[in-house]
């Protein structure tokens, strides 16, 4: 398979890129219909579930308002330079996550079918999780919420509620009525024996999804002109729900205590390696590079557009997002705290979806207003995930489109149907008894580690193989300035340093466990399977590449170099 090289991306474009050369494209591309949708898309992806419970949760746990100089500095000199990246390459090149490599550096092809493979699995269990928060809020609309007491056929002799009671019990066997909700009306664990035997499709639960994919197939089905509506309700409607949690939380008693412990610095813990690994992992996973979705929002902008403001906006907003969802979420925990007479720390154990689904809940069923607050934060909860849903599966849709335009060019609806069939299907196993088993397994595995390498060989290629002179000029060739040094020296050394670091420490976790179950060893074994499925893409094609590529290494390299100095495609892939 013999390559050429033909003029940079930016030139073939029809709207004032450089060295304008008549080479018009296939079929004309997508854009913005307005720059505000592109920058609300972009919150939308970055801004998702994990802002709501995992940002409060490692503030605290790593020094509660000391944290913050670890996760600024980490945001400076990793996240932040990766998402600018992002933006400049799909904003220059034009194209999705796997025909961008022919253009940079062709050898490092896998890592777009790796980064769509981690799209997948995400795509298998991060909706499922907003079809429990539909459940939620589907049984929000009742004037007693169902996890407000312990008299409903679903609970056990164990359900002990304590709010506005006096000498009320608590011991190790003790489960609180919203506890009892999400794990034996919700997810009906006790039908399930574990990962052996996870039972029977909740049809409650299908519904659920079913539902949500519903909505996700009709707000892609056309690209950007409808994604890009969309977003304007689901980007912003949080926000604005967030504002009110945080104005109610600040009147409940008890939530200054929360606020505290929230913000309080504990100076020592800035000396543990630990604390600054979880900052970088924090921000590395809030921003979302390596998902291929930047790389696809930012194609379908206007060649000259200010990808160099939008990230530091965009980025800016994020952080942002996650202190202020510390506050919203902390004081709610101080008056839990106050009610159970209890301290904070103890209220405040539970992290991930158990935060999101027992801890906050239960502390809504016992406000004044309950139903109202219930309605709004589960709204506010599938909002959330339907915006970094719309952004996943924009980044595989782009990337195959962009792929193969002869074949899918005239097809989008019926690829994005099929699309979503697959990942309707790919779901079922966390629709189970056992799906919240399966869920963690696949959020452990799907996009840890993987992802993390995946973003470190993708920097690599782009500052050491394409160049960080040629990718300096190619921003230039946009913005009309080139970046500055700092911008540099983090793309070529800091931040691939950053995620060297981060990517080791975690693979060295501790076992899995959910609500008492301890995971079998073979279902580590088969999450790192999983987690390898993925970035195998990665040495499997540059072994295919060398192996059907004519002629000798020496030649081979001798051949890429001198196609690097433009961007280089396959001859029948698609492209020309």
């Amino acid at each position: 398979m013999g390559e050429r090289c033909l003029v940079p991306a930016g030139s073939l474009q029809s709207d004032g890129g450089p060295e304008a050369i008549s080479v018009p494209p296939a079929h004309p591309r997508d854009k913005w219909s307005k720059k505000m949708d592109f920058l609300l898309s972009v919150v939308g992806f970055a801004v998702d579930l994990g802002n709501v419970w995992r940002f409060p949760y490692i503030c605290y746990q790593n020094g509660g308002g000391a944290f913050l100089i670890p996760y600024t500095l980490m945001a400076v000199f990793g996240g932040v330079p990766l998402f600018y990246m992002e933006l400049a390459l799909g904003q220059f090149h034009r194209t999705g996550a796997i025909p961008i490599w022919k253009r940079i550096c062709p050898i490092f092809k896998g890592i777009g079918f790796a980064i769509c493979i981690i799209g997948l699995y995400v795509s298998f269990y991060y909706n499922t999780i907003i079809a429990w928060a539909l459940y939620y809020f589907y049984s929000s609309f009742s004037s007693t919420l169902p996890w407000a007491s312990c008299d409903n056929p679903w609970n056990t002799p164990n359900c002990t509620n304590y709010f506005g009671r006096n000498n009320v019990t608590w011991t190790n066997f003790s489960r609180s009525p919203a506890e009892e909700f999400y794990t034996r009306k919700v997810l009906e664990l006790q039908k399930s024996g574990g990962l052996y035997n996870v039972g029977g499709i909740r049809w409650q639960l299908l519904l659920c999804l079913f539902l949500i994919f519903t909505i996700v197939y009709f707000s892609l089905w056309k690209g950007v002109k409808t994604s890009g509506k969309v977003v304007w309700v689901t980007a912003t409607l949080p926000y604005l729900v967030l504002l009110i949690l945080l104005v109610r939380g600040a009147t409940l008693p008890g939530a200054w205590r929360g606020v505290l412990f929230y913000l309080r610095p504990d100076w020592g813990k800035l000396l543990s390696t630990a604390v600054w690994v979880d900052a970088a992992a924090q921000i590395f996973f809030s921003l979302g590079p390596g998902f291929g979705v930047l790389l696809a929002l930012a194609s379908y902008n206007h060649f000259h557009n200010n990808c160099y403001r939008d990230a530091l906006i965009t980025s800016a907003v994020n952080c942002l997002t996650s202190f202020l969802s510390g506050f919203v979420i902390f004081t709610v925990l101080g008056y839990m705290a106050e009610m159970r007479d209890v301290e904070v720390e103890d209220v405040a154990r539970d992290k991930g979806p158990s935060l999101l689904f027992i801890t906050y809940p239960e502390a809504i069923a016992n406000m004044v207003g309950s139903t109202f607050f219930a309605i709004i934060f589960f709204l506010m909860m599938i909002t959330l995930g339907l915006d970094s849903t719309f952004g996943g599966l924009e980044a595989v849709i782009t990337a195959v489109m962009d792929e193969y335009p002869q074949v899918l060019a005239q097809r989008r609806e019926l690829f994005v149907l099929g699309l979503i069939t697959v990942c309707f299907l790919g779901s079922l196993s966390t629709l189970t008894y056992g799906g919240a088993y399966v869920v963690k397994l696949l959020e452990e595995f799907g996009a840890g580690c993987s992802i993390l390498a995946v973003v470190l060989l993708e920097t690599i290629a782009v500052s050491w193989f394409y160049g960080i002179q040629r990718f300096s000029h190619d921003v230039k060739a946009m913005l009309g300035f080139t970046p500055g040094l700092f911008w540099k020296v983090c793309w070529v050394a800091i931040s691939p340093t950053l995620l060297f670091i981060v990517a080791s420490s975690l693979l060295e976790q501790p076992p899995l466990a959910l609500f008492g179950y301890r995971y079998p060893a073979w279902s580590t074994s088969l999450g790192h399977l999983i987690g390898a499925s993925s970035f195998i893409c990665i040495p499997v094609y540059m072994v295919y590449k060398l192996v059907w590529t004519p002629g000798s290494l020496k030649q081979v390299r001798a051949t890429s170099a001198h196609c690097t100095q433009l961007p280089c495609f396959d001859q029948g892939e698609g492209q020309g």
